[in-house]
Protein backbone atom coordinates (compact mmCIF):
# COMPACT_ATOMS: atom_id res chain seq x y z
CA UNK A 1 0.00 0.00 0.00
CA UNK A 2 2.86 2.38 0.78
CA UNK A 3 4.52 1.56 -2.51
CA UNK A 4 1.35 2.43 -4.42
CA UNK A 5 1.01 5.71 -2.55
CA UNK A 6 4.60 6.56 -3.15
CA UNK A 7 4.28 5.81 -6.87
CA UNK A 8 1.15 7.93 -7.14
CA UNK A 9 2.86 10.73 -5.30
CA UNK A 10 5.79 10.61 -7.70
CA UNK A 11 3.46 10.63 -10.68
CA UNK A 12 1.52 13.60 -9.28
CA UNK A 13 4.78 15.44 -8.53
CA UNK A 14 6.06 14.82 -12.07
CA UNK A 15 2.77 16.01 -13.52
CA UNK A 16 2.91 19.10 -11.33
CA UNK A 17 6.47 19.81 -12.45
CA UNK A 18 5.52 19.51 -16.11
CA UNK A 19 2.58 21.86 -15.62
CA UNK A 20 4.78 24.34 -13.79
CA UNK A 21 7.41 24.22 -16.56
CA UNK A 22 4.81 24.68 -19.25
CA UNK A 23 3.39 27.63 -17.33
CA UNK A 24 6.81 29.21 -16.99
CA UNK A 25 7.48 28.75 -20.71
CA UNK A 26 4.10 30.22 -21.56
CA UNK A 27 4.76 33.20 -19.30
CA UNK A 28 8.09 33.77 -21.04
CA UNK A 29 6.42 33.74 -24.42
CA UNK A 30 3.54 36.00 -23.38
CA UNK A 31 5.28 38.48 -21.06
CA UNK A 32 8.33 38.93 -23.27
CA UNK A 33 7.28 41.67 -25.71
CA UNK A 34 10.24 41.13 -28.03
CA UNK A 35 9.89 37.34 -28.35
CA UNK A 36 6.09 37.19 -28.32
CA UNK A 37 4.66 35.00 -31.12
CA UNK A 38 0.97 34.93 -30.17
CA UNK A 39 -1.13 35.57 -33.32
CA UNK A 40 1.88 35.25 -35.69
CA UNK A 41 2.49 32.30 -38.03
CA UNK A 42 6.20 31.77 -37.43
CA UNK A 43 6.36 28.82 -39.84
CA UNK A 44 4.95 30.96 -42.66
CA UNK A 45 7.35 33.79 -41.83
CA UNK A 46 10.30 31.39 -41.78
CA UNK A 47 9.13 29.95 -45.08
CA UNK A 48 8.89 33.44 -46.58
CA UNK A 49 12.36 34.31 -45.31
CA UNK A 50 13.71 31.07 -46.78
CA UNK A 51 12.00 31.79 -50.12
CA UNK A 52 13.42 35.30 -50.17
CA UNK A 53 16.92 33.99 -49.48
CA UNK A 54 16.52 31.33 -52.16
CA UNK A 55 15.33 33.97 -54.63
CA UNK A 56 18.26 36.24 -53.80
CA UNK A 57 20.68 33.34 -54.16
CA UNK A 58 19.12 32.39 -57.52
CA UNK A 59 19.35 35.99 -58.72
CA UNK A 60 22.95 36.23 -57.57
CA UNK A 61 23.73 32.93 -59.33
CA UNK A 62 22.02 34.09 -62.54
CA UNK A 63 23.89 37.40 -62.38
CA UNK A 64 27.18 35.56 -61.88
CA UNK A 65 26.43 33.26 -64.81
CA UNK A 66 25.53 36.26 -66.98
CA UNK A 67 28.74 38.02 -65.95
CA UNK A 68 30.80 34.89 -66.66
CA UNK A 69 29.10 34.61 -70.05
CA UNK A 70 29.96 38.24 -70.86
CA UNK A 71 33.56 37.65 -69.83
CA UNK A 72 33.76 34.53 -71.99
CA UNK A 73 32.22 36.44 -74.91
CA UNK A 74 34.76 39.26 -74.49
CA UNK A 75 37.62 36.79 -74.35
CA UNK A 76 36.32 34.98 -77.46
CA UNK A 77 35.96 38.30 -79.26
CA UNK A 78 39.51 39.27 -78.32
CA UNK A 79 40.85 35.91 -79.53
CA UNK A 80 38.92 36.24 -82.81
CA UNK A 81 40.16 39.79 -83.29
CA UNK A 82 43.80 38.74 -82.69
CA UNK A 83 43.33 35.81 -85.07
CA UNK A 84 41.82 38.10 -87.71
CA UNK A 85 44.69 40.57 -87.37
CA UNK A 86 47.18 37.71 -87.63
CA UNK A 87 45.43 36.33 -90.74
CA UNK A 88 45.47 39.79 -92.32
CA UNK A 89 49.15 40.22 -91.56
CA UNK A 90 49.94 36.79 -93.02
CA UNK A 91 47.88 37.61 -96.13
CA UNK A 92 49.73 40.89 -96.64
CA UNK A 93 53.07 39.11 -96.24
CA UNK A 94 51.99 36.46 -98.78
CA UNK A 95 50.96 39.23 -101.23
CA UNK A 96 54.34 40.94 -100.80
CA UNK A 97 56.18 37.65 -101.37
CA UNK A 98 54.07 36.91 -104.45
CA UNK A 99 54.83 40.34 -105.91
CA UNK A 100 58.52 39.93 -105.20
CA UNK A 101 58.59 36.50 -106.87
CA UNK A 102 56.15 36.78 -109.79
CA UNK A 103 55.58 40.53 -110.38
CA UNK A 104 59.08 41.88 -110.88
CA UNK A 105 59.43 45.05 -113.00
CA UNK A 106 61.57 43.12 -115.50
CA UNK A 107 58.63 40.78 -116.21
CA UNK A 108 56.29 43.52 -117.44
CA UNK A 109 55.47 43.90 -121.13
CA UNK A 110 56.52 47.58 -121.30
CA UNK A 111 59.73 47.13 -119.29
CA UNK A 112 61.88 47.34 -122.45
CA UNK A 113 60.60 50.90 -122.96
CA UNK A 114 61.46 51.98 -119.41
CA UNK A 115 64.58 49.92 -118.84
CA UNK A 116 67.27 52.26 -117.43
CA UNK A 117 70.04 49.90 -118.63
CA UNK A 118 68.77 49.46 -122.20
CA UNK A 119 71.85 51.00 -123.82
CA UNK A 120 74.16 48.79 -121.84
CA UNK A 121 72.36 45.69 -123.07
CA UNK A 122 72.49 46.62 -126.78
CA UNK A 123 75.11 44.81 -128.93
CA UNK A 124 77.56 46.55 -131.36
CA UNK A 125 77.75 49.80 -129.43
CA UNK A 126 81.21 50.83 -128.41
CA UNK A 127 82.15 53.88 -126.46
CA UNK A 128 85.60 55.19 -127.13
CA UNK A 129 87.66 56.24 -124.19
CA UNK A 130 87.62 59.97 -123.60
CA UNK A 131 84.41 60.57 -125.80
CA UNK A 132 81.68 59.67 -123.34
CA UNK A 133 78.17 60.70 -124.52
CA UNK A 134 79.04 61.18 -128.24
CA UNK A 135 76.23 60.11 -130.66
CA UNK A 136 77.63 58.91 -133.99
CA UNK A 137 74.19 58.52 -135.71
CA UNK A 138 72.78 61.93 -134.81
CA UNK A 139 72.67 63.17 -138.45
CA UNK A 140 70.91 60.08 -139.76
CA UNK A 141 68.45 60.13 -136.85
CA UNK A 142 67.66 63.81 -137.48
CA UNK A 143 67.03 63.11 -141.19
CA UNK A 144 64.69 60.25 -140.35
CA UNK A 145 62.87 62.45 -137.85
CA UNK A 146 62.37 65.20 -140.50
CA UNK A 147 61.05 62.66 -142.99
CA UNK A 148 58.72 61.28 -140.33
CA UNK A 149 57.41 64.80 -139.51
CA UNK A 150 56.87 65.48 -143.26
CA UNK A 151 54.92 62.23 -143.65
CA UNK A 152 52.85 63.11 -140.57
CA UNK A 153 52.05 66.57 -141.97
CA UNK A 154 51.00 65.17 -145.35
CA UNK A 155 48.83 62.57 -143.64
CA UNK A 156 47.19 65.22 -141.42
CA UNK A 157 46.45 67.41 -144.49
CA UNK A 158 44.88 64.47 -146.30
CA UNK A 159 42.78 63.60 -143.26
CA UNK A 160 41.72 67.24 -142.93
CA UNK A 161 40.68 67.43 -146.61
CA UNK A 162 38.77 64.17 -146.30
CA UNK A 163 37.02 65.47 -143.18
CA UNK A 164 36.07 68.69 -144.99
CA UNK A 165 34.71 66.77 -147.98
CA UNK A 166 32.76 64.48 -145.65
CA UNK A 167 31.37 67.48 -143.75
CA UNK A 168 30.38 69.16 -147.04
CA UNK A 169 28.64 65.99 -148.19
CA UNK A 170 26.79 65.69 -144.87
CA UNK A 171 25.72 69.36 -145.07
CA UNK A 172 24.36 68.80 -148.59
CA UNK A 173 22.47 65.72 -147.49
CA UNK A 174 21.10 67.62 -144.46
CA UNK A 175 19.95 70.52 -146.69
CA UNK A 176 18.26 68.11 -149.10
CA UNK A 177 16.50 66.33 -146.23
CA UNK A 178 15.38 69.69 -144.80
CA UNK A 179 14.00 70.73 -148.21
CA UNK A 180 12.15 67.41 -148.52
CA UNK A 181 10.73 67.81 -145.02
CA UNK A 182 9.65 71.39 -145.73
CA UNK A 183 7.93 70.38 -148.98
CA UNK A 184 6.20 67.50 -147.17
CA UNK A 185 5.11 69.85 -144.35
CA UNK A 186 3.65 72.27 -146.93
CA UNK A 187 1.75 69.46 -148.60
CA UNK A 188 0.40 68.25 -145.25
CA UNK A 189 -0.58 71.80 -144.28
CA UNK A 190 -2.43 72.25 -147.59
CA UNK A 191 -4.21 68.92 -147.10
CA UNK A 192 -5.17 69.91 -143.54
CA UNK A 193 -6.49 73.29 -144.69
CA UNK A 194 -8.56 71.63 -147.45
CA UNK A 195 -9.89 69.12 -144.92
CA UNK A 196 -10.79 71.91 -142.49
CA UNK A 197 -12.47 73.86 -145.30
CA UNK A 198 -14.51 70.82 -146.33
CA UNK A 199 -15.43 70.12 -142.69
CA UNK A 200 -16.48 73.76 -142.20
CA UNK A 201 -18.66 73.62 -145.32
CA UNK A 202 -20.26 70.36 -144.14
CA UNK A 203 -20.88 71.79 -140.65
CA UNK A 204 -22.37 74.95 -142.19
CA UNK A 205 -24.74 72.93 -144.37
CA UNK A 206 -25.72 70.74 -141.40
CA UNK A 207 -26.35 73.79 -139.19
CA UNK A 208 -28.45 75.42 -141.91
CA UNK A 209 -30.51 72.24 -142.33
CA UNK A 210 -30.86 71.90 -138.56
CA UNK A 211 -31.89 75.58 -138.22
CA UNK A 212 -34.49 75.14 -140.96
CA UNK A 213 -35.84 72.03 -139.26
CA UNK A 214 -35.98 73.83 -135.89
CA UNK A 215 -37.77 76.82 -137.43
CA UNK A 216 -40.24 74.50 -139.12
CA UNK A 217 -40.88 72.61 -135.85
CA UNK A 218 -41.31 75.84 -133.90
CA UNK A 219 -43.72 77.18 -136.54
CA UNK A 220 -45.79 73.99 -136.34
CA UNK A 221 -45.76 74.11 -132.50
CA UNK A 222 -46.82 77.78 -132.60
CA UNK A 223 -49.70 76.99 -134.95
CA UNK A 224 -50.72 74.06 -132.75
CA UNK A 225 -50.58 76.21 -129.60
CA UNK A 226 -52.67 78.93 -131.27
CA UNK A 227 -55.27 76.34 -132.26
CA UNK A 228 -55.31 74.96 -128.71
CA UNK A 229 -55.68 78.46 -127.26
CA UNK A 230 -58.54 79.25 -129.61
CA UNK A 231 -60.26 75.97 -128.69
CA UNK A 232 -59.72 76.71 -124.96
CA UNK A 233 -61.17 80.24 -125.32
CA UNK A 234 -64.12 78.87 -127.22
CA UNK A 235 -64.73 76.21 -124.57
CA UNK A 236 -64.52 78.81 -121.80
CA UNK A 237 -66.97 81.08 -123.60
CA UNK A 238 -69.38 78.23 -124.21
CA UNK A 239 -68.84 76.54 -120.80
CA UNK A 240 -70.87 76.79 -117.60
CA UNK A 241 -68.27 78.81 -115.70
CA UNK A 242 -68.72 82.09 -117.56
CA UNK A 243 -72.41 81.46 -118.18
CA UNK A 244 -72.88 81.22 -114.33
CA UNK A 245 -75.19 78.24 -114.35
CA UNK A 246 -75.20 76.87 -110.82
CA UNK A 247 -75.65 73.27 -111.73
CA UNK A 248 -74.97 70.67 -109.05
CA UNK A 249 -73.49 67.28 -109.39
CA UNK A 250 -76.21 64.62 -109.54
CA UNK A 251 -76.52 62.78 -106.21
CA UNK A 252 -74.49 65.41 -104.25
CA UNK A 253 -75.64 68.37 -102.18
CA UNK A 254 -72.52 70.51 -102.54
CA UNK A 255 -71.91 73.02 -105.34
CA UNK A 256 -69.73 71.99 -108.22
CA UNK A 257 -66.23 73.32 -107.94
CA UNK A 258 -66.01 74.54 -111.52
CA UNK A 259 -69.33 76.38 -111.17
CA UNK A 260 -68.67 78.11 -107.83
CA UNK A 261 -68.88 81.93 -108.18
CA UNK A 262 -68.55 83.01 -104.55
CA UNK A 263 -70.74 83.37 -101.43
CA UNK A 264 -74.32 84.50 -101.55
CA UNK A 265 -75.55 87.35 -99.27
CA UNK A 266 -77.24 84.82 -97.00
CA UNK A 267 -74.01 82.82 -96.72
CA UNK A 268 -72.03 86.00 -96.06
CA UNK A 269 -74.46 86.98 -93.27
CA UNK A 270 -74.31 83.50 -91.77
CA UNK A 271 -70.50 83.53 -91.96
CA UNK A 272 -70.37 87.00 -90.32
CA UNK A 273 -72.70 85.93 -87.52
CA UNK A 274 -70.65 82.80 -86.96
CA UNK A 275 -67.43 84.87 -86.74
CA UNK A 276 -69.05 87.26 -84.23
CA UNK A 277 -70.23 84.29 -82.18
CA UNK A 278 -66.71 82.84 -82.18
CA UNK A 279 -65.25 86.22 -81.18
CA UNK A 280 -67.77 86.49 -78.29
CA UNK A 281 -66.94 82.98 -77.12
CA UNK A 282 -63.24 83.75 -77.29
CA UNK A 283 -63.77 86.99 -75.30
CA UNK A 284 -65.76 85.12 -72.62
CA UNK A 285 -63.02 82.47 -72.50
CA UNK A 286 -60.36 85.18 -72.00
CA UNK A 287 -62.44 86.81 -69.25
CA UNK A 288 -62.93 83.44 -67.53
CA UNK A 289 -59.23 82.65 -67.86
CA UNK A 290 -58.33 86.06 -66.38
CA UNK A 291 -60.69 85.45 -63.46
CA UNK A 292 -59.15 82.01 -62.89
CA UNK A 293 -55.67 83.53 -62.96
CA UNK A 294 -56.75 86.19 -60.42
CA UNK A 295 -58.22 83.45 -58.22
CA UNK A 296 -55.01 81.46 -58.46
CA UNK A 297 -52.99 84.58 -57.60
CA UNK A 298 -55.17 85.16 -54.51
CA UNK A 299 -54.73 81.53 -53.48
CA UNK A 300 -50.94 81.73 -53.98
CA UNK A 301 -50.79 84.91 -51.90
CA UNK A 302 -52.86 83.29 -49.15
CA UNK A 303 -50.64 80.19 -49.20
CA UNK A 304 -47.51 82.34 -49.10
CA UNK A 305 -48.89 84.35 -46.18
CA UNK A 306 -49.84 81.17 -44.31
CA UNK A 307 -46.39 79.67 -45.03
CA UNK A 308 -44.70 82.85 -43.77
CA UNK A 309 -46.78 82.77 -40.56
CA UNK A 310 -46.00 79.07 -40.09
CA UNK A 311 -42.29 79.74 -40.65
CA UNK A 312 -42.29 82.55 -38.11
CA UNK A 313 -44.15 80.34 -35.63
CA UNK A 314 -41.64 77.57 -36.24
CA UNK A 315 -38.73 79.96 -35.74
CA UNK A 316 -40.24 81.18 -32.47
CA UNK A 317 -40.74 77.58 -31.27
CA UNK A 318 -37.15 76.73 -32.33
CA UNK A 319 -35.80 79.70 -30.36
CA UNK A 320 -37.76 78.64 -27.26
CA UNK A 321 -36.54 75.03 -27.63
CA UNK A 322 -32.97 76.21 -28.11
CA UNK A 323 -33.23 78.44 -25.07
CA UNK A 324 -34.65 75.55 -22.98
CA UNK A 325 -31.88 73.24 -24.30
CA UNK A 326 -29.23 75.80 -23.38
CA UNK A 327 -30.65 76.05 -19.89
CA UNK A 328 -30.71 72.24 -19.59
CA UNK A 329 -27.10 71.98 -20.84
CA UNK A 330 -26.04 74.66 -18.34
CA UNK A 331 -27.68 72.77 -15.50
CA UNK A 332 -26.10 69.48 -16.63
CA UNK A 333 -22.67 71.14 -16.85
CA UNK A 334 -23.05 72.53 -13.35
CA UNK A 335 -24.12 69.09 -12.07
CA UNK A 336 -21.14 67.40 -13.82
CA UNK A 337 -18.76 69.97 -12.35
CA UNK A 338 -20.22 69.38 -8.88
CA UNK A 339 -19.99 65.59 -9.33
CA UNK A 340 -16.40 65.81 -10.61
CA UNK A 341 -15.49 68.07 -7.71
CA UNK A 342 -17.13 65.56 -5.29
CA UNK A 343 -15.21 62.64 -6.87
CA UNK A 344 -11.89 64.45 -6.87
CA UNK A 345 -12.20 65.88 -3.36
CA UNK A 346 -14.04 63.13 -1.49
CA UNK A 347 -14.04 59.81 -3.43
CA UNK A 348 -10.66 59.63 -5.22
CA UNK A 349 -8.52 60.41 -2.18
CA UNK A 350 -6.32 57.25 -2.09
CA UNK A 351 -3.44 56.84 -4.62
CA UNK A 352 -2.34 53.46 -6.10
CA UNK A 353 1.05 52.09 -4.92
CA UNK A 354 3.29 49.22 -6.13
CA UNK A 355 1.29 46.59 -4.27
CA UNK A 356 -1.76 47.44 -6.36
CA UNK A 357 0.05 46.85 -9.67
CA UNK A 358 1.92 43.79 -8.41
CA UNK A 359 -1.27 41.74 -8.15
CA UNK A 360 -1.61 41.61 -11.98
CA UNK A 361 0.22 39.35 -14.48
CA UNK A 362 0.74 36.57 -11.99
CA UNK A 363 -0.33 33.84 -14.45
CA UNK A 364 -0.60 33.50 -18.19
CA UNK A 365 -4.30 32.54 -18.11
Amino acid sequence: MDRVQLLSDRVAAAHLDRSRNRELQRQERIFNARARTVGIDTDALDHQVQEKRSKEEAEAKALKEHTDGLIRSDRTACVLERRQKKDGRLLEEAIVRFRQQFQQPSLRREFDLNDPELLKKQDGVRILPGLTGEDLDSGERARRQREQLRDWSIQQQLELEQAKELQTLEDQQYDQSQLALDSRALELQKMEEEHKRAAAIAIKDFNQALAAEVMKRRESERHKEEENNQADVLNQLQGELLSESPQRVPGLTRVRRDCYKGLTPQQLMHYTNYQQQQAEEKRRARVQQREEELQQDHERLASARAALLQERRQERISKELRRALDNTNTQLAQMQKAQRRHLEQEVYTNSADESYFAQFNKTSR
